[in-house]
């Protein structure tokens, strides 16, 4: 029997005697974050964190740990005590993209981390500062064929849902659009803000009040349908190129073998704060739909991302920075 095999076994022994002596949580649960604050993952992870933290009679602490496009914060959960005292909220990038772009990446997303449940699912929206001459993504796409590797986006990070939305643009409209990456959606929008990128494939969190604000302007949202809070918005596939979709996804995640005991505590919990209806105004209102589902779905889900994307970045060339 290899070393790695038995190091499995004992580590499986470990969390299930710690589980048996002590009740869980024992402590406070630490809910990791790949991002910087400000942005869609940060804001999600603190308005549950309360909520589960006040269900589960502990503190739900919230921690970035922002870079690499979040895969940082993911690695260190795949890594941690597989006790559910470390969880993780990761997105589409660090759980399904990684593996594609990332030369060694430390963790296997579909081996090392245990799916608790989805959180949401939702488009990111293509917005461009007031100063650009784009009222449309028409205008966009003509203003990128006239002037190529003039325009560029930003997003969260390599490998993220709007690099993902931006690269997938790029190939259907055949344009030499510039990717900026950032350490997350509140400093992509604070880049913009500052005229540091000339638009951004954003999370609605972190777009919806500038938006409102007129700081910034919405051209197209990147779903299969209209988002309910930009009605007036068209989708990237109506405005010229259908079959275009790019949707982004939050989801709790645990070290893998964590035991299944636990795992259920979790996924109770979460899953009752995301039914909540105050919980789901607060989400409703940053444009995201709470999304919960059962550990396996979330698990098949992943894997279906992981193939979809690979052939994507593939296509596309994508490699890490």
């Amino acid at each position: 029997m290899t070393r790695k095999i038995l190091s499995a076994l004992a580590m499986l022994a470990w969390a299930g005697n710690a589980f048996a002596q002590s009740p869980y949580p024992s402590r406070p649960i630490t809910m990791v974050v790949g991002f910087a604050p400000g942005g869609g993952t940060d804001t999600v992870a603190r308005i549950l964190a309360k909520y589960v933290g006040e269900s589960l009679g502990q503190q739900v602490i919230v921690e970035n740990r922002a870079g690499a496009g979040g895969n940082i914060a993911t690695d260190y959960t795949a890594k941690a005590a597989p006790d559910g005292h470390i969880i993780h909220l990761g997105n589409v990038g660090s759980l399904a993209v990684a593996p594609h772009i990332v030369a060694n990446l430390p963790y296997d997303p579909l081996k090392d981390l245990a799916p608790i449940t989805m959180a949401a699912v939702f488009p990111n929206v293509l917005v461009v500062q007031p100063s650009l001459p784009v009222k449309s993504l028409a205008d966009y796409v003509k203003l990128a064929n006239e002037k190529p590797g003039s325009v560029t986006f930003g997003s969260s990070g390599i490998g993220g849902a709007g690099h993902l939305a931006g690269e997938l643009l790029k190939m259907m409209a055949h344009i030499d659009i510039v990717h900026v990456p950032y350490k997350g959606g509140g400093p992509a929008m604070q880049g913009m803000l500052g005229g540091q990128v000339s638009s951004i494939f954003a999370t609605p969190v972190s777009s919806g009040g500038q938006i409102k604000s007129g700081k910034v302007r919405a051209i197209a949202t990147t779903g299969p349908k209209r988002d309910p809070l930009l009605p007036d918005v068209p989708t990237v596939a109506e405005s010229g190129y259908p079959g275009y979709e790019a949707m982004n996804w939050y989801a709790y995640v645990a070290p893998a073998q964590t035991p299944k005991p636990v795992i259920d505590i979790l996924h109770r919990e979460i899953t009752k704060a995301l039914s909540a209806p105050e919980v789901r105004d607060l989400l409703n209102k940053q444009g995201l739909a709470p999304s919960p589902s059962t550990p396996e779905e979330l698990a098949r889900y992943m894997k279906s991302e992981y193939e979809t994307w690979g052939k994507v970045v593939k296509q596309a060339g994508i490699k890490a920075q």
